[in-house]
């Protein structure tokens, strides 16, 4: 129970309520409030809600354009290659303590191979650059439900949060990508100056300083101030894929990165597994990675004004996500 080193390591974590708890997979309660019946029924019924389909049915004529937009070529100049420095540091960047995915591989393994094969693993990169693939393997998702806290006594699928375990070699090509289109956002000066989220040295303070600016000047003018809160539950969960590659193309994304992108977003597995009983799925909409959020963050919101922008987002983007909206009146 105890390392030899640090034997006080376990009671300290007892005494002050730190120790991790092993989520329970338990029977849950189906939308027409029948339970499931076994394990497996389980599984897929908690699998089906961490990953809904994107029905090519469902949605407006602007919905189904979008789709078609998405697939058809872009034609706009390629990026650059990757260099070896770009990637040894997005290398370094990775935690040595991370949960690796479904091939096991560490963050302080995969660093130490790119030590001995710097050369090789740039190649491999700029590979799937130029052919704007991302690989298969790099595409699958290990899901870990955890259990919201006060929900351990639920039936409801609700009560779990899902956790993606991805690949390193993926999350190495995820924060490549990352870094380019934010150099072409950048650079392109095409970032919104309303955009917070993502945007370098500014935050949640930016924003309330703002609002209170303009609450202030609007209320000395005698004015009414109506402030539009929308809260979209399960939003980066839901976020629609068609609609961040048409942002991208909005943008004019350079071609490798563009084609780069919409691979990442084709042919996404999620697994599932417990007591031998394995699971899994189709993605049409991510599951807690940082990639789709911080594309679809930036895209959504830099070419657009930003009432524009939320609205754009609520209507186009979030296919799966509720939105709630609060009204807040100063006089």
């Amino acid at each position: 129970m105890t390392p030899y080193t640090n034997p006080w390591n376990e009671v300290y974590r007892l005494a002050a309520g730190k120790r991790k708890n092993i989520t329970q997979i338990t029977t849950l309660r189906k939308p027409d409030g029948s339970p499931t019946a076994d394990l497996n029924e389980t599984l897929n019924y908690m699998l089906e809600q961490f990953a809904p389909e994107d029905n090519y049915n469902d949605g407006s004529d602007t919905h189904k354009q979008a789709r078609i937009l998405s697939q058809e070529p872009v034609d706009t100049e390629d990026d650059k290659d990757f260099t070896v420095g770009e990637i040894r540091n997005v290398v370094a960047s990775m935690g040595n303590k991370r949960a690796p995915g479904e091939d096991g591989i560490t963050g302080e393994i995969y660093k130490c191979t790119f030590d001995m094969l710097p050369n090789y693993i740039t190649a491999l990169y700029n590979g799937c650059l130029r052919r704007g693939v991302f690989p298969k393997r790099w595409k699958r998702a290990k899901l870990i439900p955890i259990t919201k806290p006060g929900k351990e006594n639920s039936n409801d699928v609700s009560k779990f949060r899902p956790i993606s375990l991805l690949n390193v070699g993926g999350k190495v090509l995820e924060e490549f990508l990352i870094n380019r289109i934010n150099h072409h956002v950048v650079s392109h000066d095409l970032w919104n100056i309303h955009q917070y989220s993502f945007t370098p040295q500014k935050g949640t303070i930016d924003v309330a300083m703002e609002i209170k600016e303009f609450v202030k000047e609007g209320l000395a003018a005698g004015e009414i101030i109506v402030l539009i809160s929308l809260d979209l539950k399960g939003a980066f969960d839901a976020a629609w894929w068609p609609s961040i590659l048409n942002g991208l193309r909005s943008c004019g994304c350079p071609k490798n990165l563009y084609n780069l992108t919409k691979s990442y977003f084709s042919q996404r597995i999620a697994n599932l597994s417990t007591n031998n009983i394995r699971v899994e799925r189709e993605v049409h909409t991510y599951i807690h990675t940082y990639i789709h959020t911080y594309i679809h963050t930036c895209m959504c919101t830099c070419v657009h004004t930003y009432m524009h922008a939320c609205v754009h987002m609520c209507i186009h983007t979030y296919m799966h996500a509720c939105v709630h909206m609060y009204v807040y009146v100063v006089c």
